[in-house]
């Protein structure tokens, strides 16, 4: 799969490969909205291999444009809406909802560049924001799968629970075996009564810093061709 990104900017990274990886044992069917979608890679990815029907959201105008680009060279369909999503007056429901969402902790040190801040920091999009708005839009028993910074999981099952979206699938992502996790992957669902299920963890490199098995699949499954390039 082709697909154009800005020369400059946010990019996609191997986390967007890796929650791919992730949402494609939840086997997708029905209607998919697509949280943030950036320049679309997830949900090209999704649309590609699965027979769903696909919206695209994401507040930036530019990122938007790629991603309606991306899914026209590659002769998809996608349903789009521009705006901040908490906000966004979106009249139909899902069955599931997929994001890699903005969360890195404001209080750190931020990007002066407003495209990759918009991207990349929680206060544009917050965590109890975000999930109240997916409980809105989610039908009965679907799912909302996605990624966040792993040191923040305590709020995000406080909140998914609240909401009552029960986290049913849970993975922590490690650089390598003996660093602490910086990326959890939670499949949660509406109306859920179901234990949590949390799966060994996803290492990406071994010891010399080389991909490690399932990190190869993923990137072979997702068999991405990135074009930089300004629209």
């Amino acid at each position: 799969m082709f697909l154009y990104q800005p020369t400059s900017g946010y990019c996609y990274n191997s986390d967007s490969i890796f929650l791919y990886d992730f949402i494609t044992r939840f086997k997708p069917k029905g209607s998919l909205l697509d949280v943030g979608c950036g320049v679309g890679i997830i949900s090209l990815l999704l649309s590609r291999d699965f027979n769903i029907e696909t919206s695209i959201v994401d507040k930036q105008e530019k990122m938007l444009k790629y991603a309606e680009h991306n899914f026209a060279l590659n002769k998809l369909e996608a349903k789009s809406y521009l705006g901040d999503f908490a906000q966004l007056p979106i009249d139909e429901k899902f069955d599931y909802i997929i994001s890699n969402p903005p969360f890195y902790d404001p209080r750190v040190q931020q990007s002066d560049d407003t495209h990759l801040n918009i991207a990349r920091y929680a206060h544009h999009l917050p965590i109890e924001a975000f999930i109240a708005k997916v409980k809105k839009l989610l039908k009965p028993r679907g799912y909302f799968i996605f990624c966040y910074d792993a040191k923040q999981v305590d709020l995000l099952l406080h909140h998914l629970t609240l909401y009552g979206i029960n986290p049913e699938t849970i993975q922590f992502v490690h650089s390598k075996i003996d660093r602490e996790s910086k990326l959890v992957m939670i499949a949660a669902r509406m109306g859920s009564k179901s234990m949590t299920q949390i799966l060994p963890p996803f290492v990406v490199f071994d010891e010399n810093s080389v991909y490690r098995e399932k990190a190869m699949e993923a990137f072979k499954k997702a068999n991405t061709h990135s074009i930089k390039g300004d629209l």
